[in-house]
């Protein structure tokens, strides 16, 4: 009989090894034929700032974001400083703030910077999760969009300015705060107020309940001016010049989330904060949520897609490390099935990501806010869909992220859930939070349904189906193209029979393989050129 060495001699090194030297460009040949396919001419400049954004995410970055991970490393809110002062400053890891200074210093939103230079080098920052950095730069995105169209004060052209292009090498940083405790994603349903001050700007008054990236330098929040039920939109500096103490605001709390943790998102109380208005006052609603919110949900299917990519490579690395029973787990069947789905979830999310990002940037005149209809029929229609593409890609590749996280943690086995071996748990539950994040899943269900019944009448679902799925396989392509009029002929989805409420259900399944088909239409696309 042969005894066991007491002293073990099997070790993780080989697989720790491949890990720490893995580029998430360079080792990723999938991903630069994507970008090579959509960025065309471009491909030259997208290749070489990737290179150089690669080199930090796949490592530097990386071990930051491991590091502020960790539970001791959450950010907290401090009140007072030691002389009694209210400051309300919000303390994150030195990790955190260097990666933060690090990659907003690529100016990823400076005029000068190629869209397709700046997609690309956002998706290699999204394999590392959150890590307090996804939702900054999102929401930065989202505030420069917005400011280059109502920016029209000396004020707002500064705070554009400070976010596009940097002060003194330093880059603003934006947030968006929307949310209140009686209406979450219900917006309308606001009560802060917005009451008119000195020199065109306005104070606000009222609590905000879900304020992400509270740390940063500006935010967009919506509130209602007095006397007003419509929702406007203002841009809040976190602090005037020359002052140092916030703007008229308190952070009441940091949340405990389940995901996205290194991200301190707060409840926040306004008490007269100064706020320069952006857009017209009574388009406030339509302009966040057609320009902003739809930004952060074409992040949500980008950071989808790079989660999935970054799970499925590591999962395949260690499964053909690993031995079980005398082989790598990746030669048995089961296994080698369950690696393959995860390539083709994470290649399609991808694919698909960029398709709906080459079709934003083909629209005339870019985002716009609302259901917009006065102009050509074939450009109403183009914007259209790319309005609907925003919203059934949020919820397919949100919770596909969830699902193969789960399954990539599952090929680890034990080690799939110890937060000290891998990163796949924490992406799983950054994942969870993005199906939450810039509208819940019924509700997009439900505007995307609404959408669909306005626009019949210039618009048919059927037709609306066969452009989107364009070159898809016909008997697909005709399959979905029935099945939408049988939810065409629903009025609404709100009454409250069980008639209704299986065809809610049907109508998830539906919006669900819908997305998949013109996911799978985009990877066919990238994969035949």
């Amino acid at each position: 009989m042969t005894l066991p060495d007491p002293h073990n001699p099997y070790s993780f090194n080989e697989f720790l090894q491949w890990r720490e030297n893995v580029d998430y460009w360079a080792d990723d040949p999938f991903l630069q034929k994507v970008a090579a396919f959509y960025s065309g001419d471009m491909f030259d400049a997208v290749d070489a700032r990737a290179r150089e954004v690669s080199a930090k995410a796949s490592r530097r970055w990386r071990r930051f974001a491991e590091k502020a991970s960790r539970p001791e490393n959450r950010p907290y809110v401090e009140h007072f400083d030691g002389h009694g002062n209210r400051v309300d400053k919000i303390v994150r890891p030195m990790e955190v703030t260097t990666m933060e200074r690090e990659v907003f210093s690529l100016g990823l939103f400076s005029r000068s910077t190629p869209r397709w230079v700046r997609l690309v080098s956002m998706y290699l920052v999204y394999e590392n999760g959150e890590a307090c950095i996804s939702c900054p730069l999102v929401c930065t995105e989202g505030l420069v969009e917005i400011l280059d169209r109502f920016a029209d004060r000396p004020e707002t052209r500064d705070i554009l300015d400070h976010c596009r292009e940097g002060r003194n090498g330093e880059f603003g940083i934006g947030a968006q705060f929307l949310s209140e405790i009686q209406g979450g994603s219900d917006v309308p349903a606001n009560l802060v107020e917005a009451v008119p001050g000195e020199n065109g700007a306005y104070r606000l008054y009222g609590d905000k309940f879900f304020c992400s990236a509270v740390h940063a330098d500006y935010a967009l929040v919506t509130a209602k001016p007095r006397g007003s039920e419509k929702v406007a939109l203002f841009v809040v500096p976190a602090y005037l010049p020359g002052e140092e103490k916030r703007n008229g605001h308190v952070i009441n709390r940091i949340k405990w989330k389940m995901g996205t943790a290194e991200l301190p998102t707060a409840e926040i109380t306004y008490d007269g904060a100064v706020a320069w208005p952006v857009g017209p006052l009574d388009r406030g609603l339509a302009n966040v949520v057609g320009i902003v919110l739809a930004l952060s949900r074409l992040t949500v299917g980008l950071s989808a897609g790079a989660g999935m990519a970054r799970g499925a490579r590591e999962a395949r690395a260690y499964a053909n490390f690993r031995t079980a029973f005398g082989l790598p787990v990746a030669r048995f069947p089961l296994a080698a099935g369950q690696l393959d789905q995860l390539d083709l979830a994470a290649n399609r999310t991808t694919a698909g990501s960029f398709k709906v990002y080459s079709g934003f940037l083909d629209l005339p005149d870019g985002l716009k806010g609302g259901l917009v209809t006065d102009e050509p029929p074939e450009a109403a229609r183009k914007r259209f869909r790319v309005r609907e593409l925003v919203m059934l890609q949020k919820i397919t590749a949100s919770w596909d992220a969830v699902d193969s996280a789960r399954l990539a943690m599952s090929l680890f086995g034990g080690h799939g859930v110890m937060e000290d071996f891998s990163d796949l748990p924490r992406l799983y539950r950054d994942g969870a939070v993005n199906e939450l994040w810039e509208g819940p899943r019924n509700v997009l269900l439900t505007q995307i349904h609404r959408d669909l019944t306005r626009a019949a009448s210039w618009y048919p679902p059927r037709e609306l189906v066969a452009d989107l799925l364009s070159g898809a396989d016909e008997q697909v392509v005709k399959e979905l193209s029935e099945e939408i009029m049988d939810y065409a002929a629903l009025p609404h989805l709100f009454t409250m029979d069980e008639e209704t409420k299986q065809a809610c259900k049907n109508w998830d399944s539906f919006c669900h393989r819908l997305f998949h088909a013109y996911q799978d239409l985009a990877l066919a696309e990238v994969e035949g050129s």
